[in-house]
């Protein structure tokens, strides 16, 4: 190739609209490539460039003008130096059997006699970037190039359709949702290059060129959608946290890129698309980011891998939108760089597993450990209370323990359990202490605003005596009427008088709302007595009254301990 040189034709030129090399005008301007590639960004004109070719040897030679780019819509090829100039119309807009070789890229036979000549004339127009990479072949270069692509290509994409079936697998076996998403990756993925080669052109819709086209933002706008949605099951940012909101929100954005890329212009889609996926991957490492300093290991492969996407993308788009030369070794880098981001990928999911499955391990261990410590203990419990607890439950079967209006321990309850409680103070030596709590001139509350009214009382008396009455052993009865009792086992007759007094005081301070909408109390009076040795049940409650009795006499509204002996006191 001795020669290259060009002329840009924007639309208002007559060298736009000529359809041959005949019908340039006479006086147009050609500039020189100067040895380098072709490369132009987005434009609408039309680009004529010519090619002069001379066989220096003395033998006739075959070789083939390649043009190494794939996605130009229209190029037409006019070879002179024939009685009729041969002319090639092709393109990715037209039929791939338009091509005069099937072959990704664009190949046009040169026969040149010895010391012969040729000037081979282009005429390209596409609604994308152009890059027109030129360069003279013979056939075994051809050849030995395209056995060098098949298999750098065949290990490529069949390293990302393995993975991706691998995780199909994975997914129905595990119903883990990132293997799922990870294999809509990884597949769009390899779509996308596979369109942005040329060989889905090629193999997948060779007679239709408008498919072959939209194909690539499609793939594009999937690709952006499918790593929304890997990347979201895979960091696991929780519901409603500021990466969730992100991703969600992206995940609507390339939903709605994907319905424009069928309804806007090609130039537009894969500019729009090519800028969502430069963003998303953006997005993506910020999040990751933010995850890893969250203390989510897992990420940090993650980031890695979007790393070395986002570097490959970006040579990879500013070499497709013409912005620097050299496609085809962009596009060699771009699949280097998508193997590495598989492979951190598959390794960052490697270490998620093993992260959970230690969590896991450590769940388990910790709740035997726990669970072998809780039976040790209640045995011990149970082996101590056993007898009594089968006992209860026998007498539990036939009677009602509690007070239905104020879920008290009921008259019943307290027969049964006091005289449990009065051999286990004798036999410790440990103090039992009773105490007799009765409602101050209850009759008039009934009499001025009805039963049900008192009822509420009695409720507020109840809920004052459980507040007061908490340990475990302690037990509040109500054994009839407005008549209650507390049984406090090891308590003396100190702490019950202050459990009493604290009784009375907040009975007498809590005011229920009557019926008329006006407010009222009440107070309650007290007797108490402690366990006296080999007393007998009948004496302790005998003296218990009567002390209530003398509170009630003293004014009620107040605490009297019984005597150490029953006192006549009528």
């Amino acid at each position: 190739m001795t020669y290259v040189c060009y002329h840009t034709a924007s639309p208002e030129t007559p060298a736009y609209t000529a359809q041959s090399p005949t019908q340039l005008p006479n006086d147009m301007s050609w500039s020189s490539a100067q040895g380098h590639d072709l490369v132009f960004t987005q434009t609408d004109s039309v680009y004529w460039i010519q090619v002069n070719l001379k066989n220096t040897s003395e033998e006739t030679g075959f070789w083939y003008l390649k043009l190494s780019y794939p996605l130009l819509d229209n190029v037409t090829f006019w070879q002179s130096g024939h009685a009729t100039p041969a002319t090639m119309a092709t393109g990715d807009r037209h039929a791939f059997g338009t091509r005069a070789v099937d072959y990704r890229y664009f190949l046009l036979p040169v026969t040149l006699g010895a010391d012969g000549a040729r000037t081979i004339t282009l005429r390209i127009q596409s609604s994308g970037a152009l890059n027109v990479p030129l360069s003279l072949v013979t056939p075994d270069e051809v050849i030995g190039e395209s056995n060098k692509l098949t298999m750098t290509h065949g290990m490529f994409y069949g390293a990302l359709l393995i993975l991706a079936v691998f995780n199909i697998l994975l997914f129905f076996s595990s119903r883990t949702v990132y293997y799922f998403h990870s294999a809509f990756f990884m597949t769009t993925l390899g779509l996308f290059m596979f369109a942005m080669g040329g060989f889905a052109n090629q193999y997948f819709w060779p007679d239709t060129p408008d498919l072959a086209n939209t194909s690539i933002p499609v793939s594009l706008a999937l690709c952006s959608l499918a790593m929304l949605l890997f990347s979201r099951s895979f960091l696991e940012a929780g519901k409603k946290t500021w990466p969730d909101r992100i991703m969600t929100s992206l995940i609507w954005v390339s939903s709605g890129f994907l319905v424009l890329t069928f309804i806007l212009p090609y130039t537009t889609t894969i500019a729009m698309n090519t800028i969502l996926g430069v963003a998303v991957i953006s997005c993506m490492m910020l999040v990751s980011i933010a995850r890893l300093r969250q203390g989510y290991q897992p990420a940090l492969w993650y980031v890695s891998a979007w790393i070395t996407m986002l570097v490959g993308v970006v040579i990879y788009a500013l070499a497709a939108f013409g912005f620097i030369p050299n496609f085809l070794a962009t596009e060699a880098m771009m699949q280097t760089a998508v193997g590495g981001q598989v492979v951190l990928l598959n390794y960052a999911m490697v270490q998620r597993w093993r992260l959970l499955n230690e969590k896991l391990l450590a769940v388990e261990s910790r709740a035997r450990s726990e669970m072998e410590s809780r039976v040790h203990e209640r045995t011990s419990q149970l082996r101590n209370t056993m007898r009594e607890l089968e006992k209860a439950n026998r007498q539990l079967a036939v009677l009602s323990l509690n007070d239905s209006l104020t879920g008290l321990s009921n008259r019943r309850h307290m027969d049964t359990r006091l005289p449990e409680l009065r051999a286990e103070s004798i036999r410790k030596g440990a103090p039992l202490t009773i105490a007799l709590i009765d409602a101050d001139h209850f009759k008039r509350i009934n009499d001025t605003w009805g039963h049900g009214f008192g009822d509420v009382f009695l409720q507020m008396i109840a809920e004052v005596l459980k507040k007061h009455a908490q340990r475990p052993r302690d037990m509040a009865v109500r054994f009839g009427g407005e008549e209650f009792a507390l049984l406090l086992p090891d308590t003396d007759l100190t702490g019950t008088l202050s459990v009493c007094e604290n009784i009375l005081d907040d009975i007498q301070n809590t005011e229920v709302e009557t019926p008329d909408g006006n407010f009222t109390s009440i107070t309650v009076s007290a007797g108490i007595a402690a366990l006296n040795a080999n007393e007998s049940i009948t004496d302790l409650f005998k003296r218990a009254d009567k002390a209530l009795y003398k509170s009630k006499s003293d004014g009620r509204n107040c605490v009297t301990v019984a005597s150490s002996t029953i006192l006549n006191l009528a």
